[in-house]
């Protein structure tokens, strides 16, 4: 065996190391950071921009700007993960996004307060509020982009996730079934029964109340057409204008149940409709 071939095999393993998911999104993370803190400390002092004749490298400040922006990296990815488990993982909605954003500055900001008086002290200075308070403003503005450029990326795939891959088990009885949303046409309810209908046609009864699936299910995909059914989004076949500015709107053929294959929207939530199906 030619004594490459090891070597070989070491470099494919580590190359494949490297590239994986979590490396890429750390290396990505790293070059953002290193890139934002040039950029800032550059424009920070006359000294520090390029092409002046006193020109010299923001050294301290770049440093310090890294140590600072690893704590911020902290703080935001331990409060990423927090959300990802309790929210994300569900449903990726602005709201929690927002809240995930105020949460992650209230905290930097919790931190910095007592990081810059500590560091005053150190230095011999005396901390001046309206200093720290400027200071605080512009930290919270350049934490929010970011923030923001460092995991806009991996909300949306967990956005795209959340609506591909989620999944709804089922209870009929003794009996528990699994669906994915993707195989779920709508849900309607009969005689006091609802029932999920699948896109292969079958139909299963279930043990919810429609009321509860609209809180369980994606908002995203399903819409709660009337108080009947909630419809997902590719069984909608055909939509059509009719009197008093309602919608008819027509489900695909496997839908066979005559009393929901054609649905009525009100004049009140055709806005809300059109909204969620374009």
């Amino acid at each position: 065996m030619s004594t490459t071939q090891p070597t070989k095999n070491i470099v494919k393993t580590i190359w494949h190391i490297c590239i994986s998911s979590a490396a890429r999104r750390w290396f990505r993370k790293a070059i953002v950071l290193t890139i934002f803190s040039l950029v800032v400390n550059h424009l920070a002092t006359r000294d520090s921009f390029p092409g002046g004749e006193s020109y010299r490298f923001p050294i301290e400040g770049f440093l310090s700007t890294i140590v600072l922006s690893i704590l911020v990296g902290i703080i935001a990815d331990l409060n990423f993960k927090f959300y990802k488990k309790k929210y994300f993982s569900k449903k990726v909605e602005i709201i929690a996004i927002v809240r995930f954003m105020v949460s992650t500055l209230g905290y930097i900001a919790i931190m910095y307060i007592p990081v810059n008086i500590i560091a005053d002290k150190v230095a011999g200075g005396q901390t001046v509020f309206y200093y720290l308070l400027i200071g605080l403003l512009i930290t919270l503005l350049l934490c929010f982009i970011l923030i923001g450029l460092l995991y806009a990326q991996d909300i949306y795939n967990l956005y795209k996730l959340s609506i591909r891959d989620a999944e709804i088990t089922i209870d009929s009885g003794t009996k528990m079934t699994k669906l994915t949303y993707e195989n779920i046409a709508c849900f309607y309810s009969e005689n006091k029964i609802v029932y999920t209908v699948q896109n292969d046609g079958t139909t299963i009864n279930t043990d919810f109340i429609l009321n509860e699936l609209e809180e369980k299910i994606n908002d995203q995909l399903f819409f709660r057409a009337n108080r009947q059914i909630i419809i997902h989004k590719d069984t909608v076949d055909q939509i059509e204008k009719i009197e008093n500015g309602k919608l008819r709107i027509r489900l695909k053929a496997f839908i066979k149940n005559n009393a929901i294959a054609e649905i009525n929207i009100s004049r009140y939530k055709r806005k809300a409709f059109m909204d969620w199906f374009q």
